[in-house]
């Protein structure tokens, strides 16, 4: 299963969700999903199953100063192990979550008693040199301990408020990292909730089938009249169609208020970044529109992703 999105180049990683979960009870706080209390980690310790090189979007490309290049790479493997422990089948709930604690114990603090662990203290290391803040990858940690327990959204408001944690800090992480101001901060969740939504769009059979997963909102299968089970088809009918289309609508919106963060960032690598970003994520919702998620998993070819990352530069160029 591919990571997502999107992790350090306002691409998304996947993030995903193990074990089956009931319903939240009505009234309940959604926030209460990301307070996990922590356990005990195993004295062996997981490791990232796949790098860089596998992600769905570029991580630090050559649009990103070279001197910056080894912090975004930093950030990545942070992220990918806890997203690796948090999508491992073969661990329990209990085991993962310890995992991710003692990630971020070792993060705050720099004190590592395992291996796996470097990744947290690369990342601390990084963050004390560039003077960015820890409280990204915090973020982003406390989406990983929802999805250990499985918890799923049950509304539209409830998969933006996931993305607010699973996505949007790695774009919050390079505006700091780059230096810009709070400006284009909201346009950058905009995309970078967009990104994670299309990949959820496009892992969404193999997560629930490997996985037992589901990041479509649950009240639009309720509405729909099919149940979540559907995803097990290889196929979509008109009704599972709909509700991919309404995900891509929904999500259009959302590249929609992005289509701004290009203007908003001083930098010129990582403005053509952004650009570039956001012109493959528009490509990939028109792709998921015209092709059947159900049936193979949607990607860009290199034509399409050419054509997007040109684009993507004449876009840079206009917004300078």
């Amino acid at each position: 299963m591919e990571g997502r999105a999107k992790a350090c180049c306002y691409a998304y990683m996947k993030h995903t969700r193990s074990h089956r979960q009931p319903r939240r009870a009505a009234g309940r706080d959604p926030m209460t999903d990301f307070n996990i209390a922590p356990t005990k980690p195993r004295k062996t310790g997981p490791v990232a199953r796949k790098d860089e090189s596998g992600e769905n979007f570029p991580v630090a490309s050559r649009l990103i100063p070279k001197h910056l290049r080894p912090h975004v790479i930093a950030f990545y493997r942070f992220v990918r192990l806890a997203d690796d422990i948090a999508d491992d089948a073969d661990l329990e709930p209990e085991t993962k979550l310890a995992y991710l604690e003692a990630l971020e114990r070792a993060l705050t603090s720099g004190q590592a008693k395992h291996a796996y662990l470097k990744p947290a203290t690369d990342l601390r290391e990084s963050l004390q040199k560039t003077g960015v803040s820890d409280r990204h990858a915090r973020q982003i940690l406390r989406a990983f301990r929802r999805d250990s327990v499985g918890a799923r959204c049950h509304s539209w408001s409830d998969l933006l408020l996931y993305c607010r944690f699973s996505a949007n800090p790695v774009g919050r992480y390079l505006l700091e990292l780059h230096g810009e101001g709070v400006a284009a901060g909201p346009a950058s969740d905009a995309l970078c909730s967009a990104l994670q939504v299309l990949n959820h769009l496009q892992d969404a059979r193999e997560d629930w089938t490997q996985l037992g997963r589901c990041y479509i909102p649950l009240a639009w299968f309720d509405e729909a009249g099919i149940s979540v089970e559907r995803l097990v088809e290889g196929e979509s009918d008109a009704r599972m169609r709909a509700i991919f289309d309404q995900a891509l609508e929904h999500t259009d919106r959302l590249l929609e208020r992005a289509a701004a963060l290009p203007g908003l960032i001083q930098h010129r690598g990582l403005r053509m970044e952004a650009a570039v970003i956001l012109s493959l994520a528009e490509s990939l919702s028109r792709r998921l529109k015209s092709r059947d998620p159900m049936k193979t998993r949607v990607t860009l070819g290199a034509h399409h992703k050419l054509a997007a990352v040109a684009r993507g530069l004449a876009r840079s160029f206009s917004a300078a």
